[in-house]
């Protein structure tokens, strides 16, 4: 960590504006404002890009290059290498302890967890940006890089087949691996694709039924949620407090809506309302014997008022991006 703090102003000096991740000042929630931009200037041909294992792959050689360009202390140098090739120790399902050199013998790879690991990929990743710029890629395809750690989308006003095919040759020259699987070309409005937990395309307002360009938490990220509330109010918890497990679901919740404030909220704030008063009451009966639904003991004024059972559909009279 002393390290990052030495060489993070360094590098952050150098990064281009498309990169969002772990930078002062910047967040996924700018590169969702940044994508969402893009699709209203007329950037509507996007590619939704995925890299294959990006952090197990980045090469030790290749990464080494672009720090030393910035730094010439040799000493330092040899300790990024060091922490390069680390044995990563790992514990397994029969609770065995499991040492491995991979990223050592194959000279490729950045262990994750590592205060380093972050700065790292950022640097790499900067020089997948600087060539698209380079290469002309950028004003041949009028397309705009918006990237967050190994995310990223490449939103075009034309020709996206052709910049997929263009960001394929620059990633093999990196020695990165596009997952074709996983990354697909859409048109926006017709089509939608995700982003950082950020389902992009046509929306519709509640009050005037105007279709517009914008955003909302993706179907997958509310499964989240979802999956979550109902493991803190599994019937196996019932030894618990209630005012711990209310915590709990308030933390989650509130954590939850923080991130997804962008565009129409409402519709999925009132469904996971919901669902966790529902999940609540549920609890509650379990833990006390009710018989029942548990309606009539246990309200959602009873939740809210006694309980303190956050309210999500209240939160968006609080938040000056969110659209009703």
């Amino acid at each position: 960590m002393a390290a990052v703090l030495v060489l993070g102003p360094i590098f952050e000096a150098d990064l281009p504006p498309e990169q969002h991740a772990y930078r002062p000042e910047r967040s996924a929630l700018t590169a969702v404002k940044q994508v969402h931009s893009l699709l209203n200037t007329g950037h509507t041909h996007v590619v939704d890009a995925d890299l294959s294992a990006y952090f197990d792959t980045i090469p030790h050689f290749e990464l080494m290059k672009s720090v030393a360009r910035r730094v010439v202390d040799s000493a330092l140098l040899h300790l990024i290498q060091m922490w390069l090739e680390v044995p990563v120790e790992e514990t397994d399902e029969g609770g065995y302890k499991k040492r491995t050199t991979r990223n050592r013998d194959e000279k490729r790879g950045i262990p994750q967890g590592s205060p380093a690991s972050p700065l790292l990929s950022n640097i790499y990743m900067r020089r997948f940006v600087l060539g698209w710029q380079q290469l002309g890629h950028a004003q041949r395809y009028k397309a705009h890089i918006v990237n967050y750690a190994d995310d990223l989308v490449i939103c075009c006003k034309g020709s996206a087949d052709e910049a997929l095919h263009a960001m394929r040759q620059v990633m093999g020259r990196l020695r990165l691996t596009v997952n074709e699987e996983k990354t697909h070309l859409c048109t926006v409005p017709q089509e939608y694709f995700d982003f950082l937990g950020y389902t992009f395309g046509r929306c519709y307002s509640a009050k005037t039924g105007r279709a517009y360009l914008g955003t909302r938490p993706s179907k997958k990220s509310i499964r989240r949620l979802v999956e979550s509330i109902r493991e803190k109010t599994d019937r196996k918890r019932c030894g618990l407090e209630a005012s711990v497990v209310v915590q709990e679901l308030n933390d989650s919740m509130r954590g939850w809506a923080n991130y997804f404030k962008q565009g129409p909220v409402s519709i999925a704030y009132q469904a996971i309302d919901r669902y966790a008063t529902e999940r609540l009451r549920r609890w509650l009966c379990k833990k006390h014997k009710v018989r029942g639904s548990g309606w009539a003991r246990y309200p959602n004024a009873y939740l809210y008022e006694k309980m303190g059972l956050v309210r999500l559909p209240r939160l968006t009279r609080n938040l000056p991006c969110a659209r009703t």
